[in-house]
Parts: C-alpha cells; structure tokens; sequence
C-alpha cells in the first residue's frame, strides 16, 4: 500500500504547498469592447461613411482634424449600448438567472462602427415574469440614455435640407418639437450625438421585432406564450414579402441570420404565475417600439 502525499509530507514535517492561483486573462468581452470603441472611433472620425479600417488612405489624414467628433461618438454611442445590455445584465442577477458580460460587435466596414452587443442567457431557467423583466430592461435602459442624447445632437446640430440617414417617427416628433426653426422636411447634419442617439433608436428597433430570441420575442413570449410563435412566423413572412415586393434587399442578411437563430422561441420554465397586469400592459406598449424606432431604409441615398 502506498503512502498518501499527505501522510508522507507529514512525516517529513513538509510545508503544504500553497494553492495555485489562476492566472489573470483578458476576457474575450473586454477584447470586443475595446475594438468597439476603436471602430466606433473610426467611424466618428470618418464622418459616417463605410472605411475598412487599417486599410483606408484617407483615416490617417482625418483623424487630426477630426478626432474629437471620433471620440464624442465613441462615448456616446458606448453608453448607449452599454445602458442596453446593463439592463439586460442587472435584471438577470437580480432574478439570479446565469447570463454572460456583454459580447459587443465591432464591424470596421459599417459606417456606424458597431452592430451592437449580445447577452448570453440561460433562459429555460426563466420563469415569464423573469423573462419579462430581463427581456425589457434593456431596451428601456438603452432608450433613456439614447434619447437624450439624440435630443443634445438636435439642439446643438446644424440645420440640413436633407440628410443622408433617415429619421424614424420618434425622432421626426422630437426635431418638430426641440427646433420649430427647422422645416418640416428638413433635418439635422449629421453630428457625434445626434449619429450616437440615431444608432440607438435603430439598435433598439431591430431588437423590440417580435421575434425569436430578439428582445421583442422575449417580450412577446412572455405575453402570448406559445402564441408568440405564430406572431413571429407572420412576421417574419411578411418581412421577407417586403424585401422581395420593396426591393429593400439590404435586410436579406437580417432576415438570414433570424431564420437561422430560429423563429421559435424556445422553452422556458413554467411556474404557473402569470405575468400580471402591468407587465402585460408595458409589454404590449413596448411592442409599439418598433414602430416608432425602427427605419425600413436607414440610408437615404440614392
């Protein structure tokens, strides 16, 4: 029979050896974070038109005269995204279901910069009022933070006969509203604030669609429960009918990319509660987002 280690470091009065520590790494969530930033900051200071990053001769030139647009749009357009997935991110600890750091996505190519951020959940943990709340936090998050921000980018932005970038309803409200100076058809010129809110509105549109695993199709899950599938199919049938009848073949990408998340909603746990009468009327009311929020063409140029 062998000796144990710990019986023959005993009998040699040997110091136990101290545990070992893992060594610190940088998680992948930091490393897309900073190259968020770093894109974003490029797009800022490329004044919104599509760059490949590294690659074009043009950024070096413009980054000294223009490099405090890139950083304001950075900020901005960070903490627009960050408020959306800490609200995501909170309410998931506070209903102590398992949900990763924020996986942000940088895109060298976009003239934005950025296609917006992931949460990793484990929603077949999630009751519906879980669910519910998870799912909602973070658009109303992000919207408090986005909103003011485009409304600074209008107050302070110059007058324009036209833009290049659409403004959803929501928007067009708040220019009638915070610059009666401005004509009815016209807009605001492109800014680091009013581009950092613009993104924002479009960011949470996108996500507010009822369907699949989208914060829209958390919401709607949580209202109609398997209902919400046959909402989402519609939805999506409809979208894909549009492209084809519209010619809006820009969303092809969008729409492949939902089809292959699923349309469905996946199961989550039953607990036999129901979502209550005022989640379901803020649930209902946040299923207006889309259309309020939401550009069919955010470009407008020919």
């Amino acid at each position: 029979m062998q000796p144990s280690e710990e019986s023959f470091d005993r009998r040699l009065d040997l110091p136990s050896a101290p545990p070992l520590r893992p060594r610190w790494r940088l998680r992948p969530q930091a490393l897309l974070y900073l190259a968020t930033a770093a894109t974003t900051f490029a797009a800022g200071v490329a004044g919104w038109q599509p760059l490949v990053l590294g690659l074009d001769d043009q950024l070096a030139e413009q980054i000294g005269p223009h490099w405090q647009r890139g950083l304001v749009y950075m900020i901005a357009v960070m903490a627009v995204l960050s408020a959306h997935e800490a609200g995501h991110f909170i309410a998931a600890r506070l209903h102590r279901i398992p949900a990763t750091l924020p996986f942000f996505i940088p895109v060298p190519v976009l003239l934005t910069g950025t296609l917006g951020a992931v949460i990793g959940m484990e929603g077949s943990r999630a009751s519906r009022r879980q669910l519910f709340d998870i799912a909602i936090a973070g658009p109303i998050a992000g919207l408090v933070v986005a909103l003011p921000v485009l409304a600074a980018g209008m107050l302070f932005g110059t007058a324009a006969a036209n833009s290049p970038f659409a403004t959803p309803p929501v928007a067009q409200w708040m220019l009638r509203l915070l610059r009666p100076d401005i004509a009815a058809a016209g807009s605001i010129e492109p800014n680091a604030l009013f581009m950092a809110g613009w993104v924002g509105l479009l960011v949470t549109g996108l996500n507010m669609i009822p369907v699949s695993q989208l914060d829209g199709g958390h919401v709607s899950f949580a209202i109609f429960g398997a209902r919400a599938n046959w909402i989402a199919r519609a939805i999506l049938l409809l979208s894909i009918a549009a492209i084809v009848v519209l010619g809006r073949y820009n969303w092809i990408a969008m729409v492949v990319i939902v089809a292959l998340m699923g349309t469905d909603h996946p199961p989550i746990r039953d607990d036999g509660r129901p979502l209550g009468l005022a989640r379901t009327m803020l649930g209902l009311f946040s299923l207006l987002i889309p259309i309020v929020t939401f550009m069919p063409e955010p470009l407008l140029i020919d």
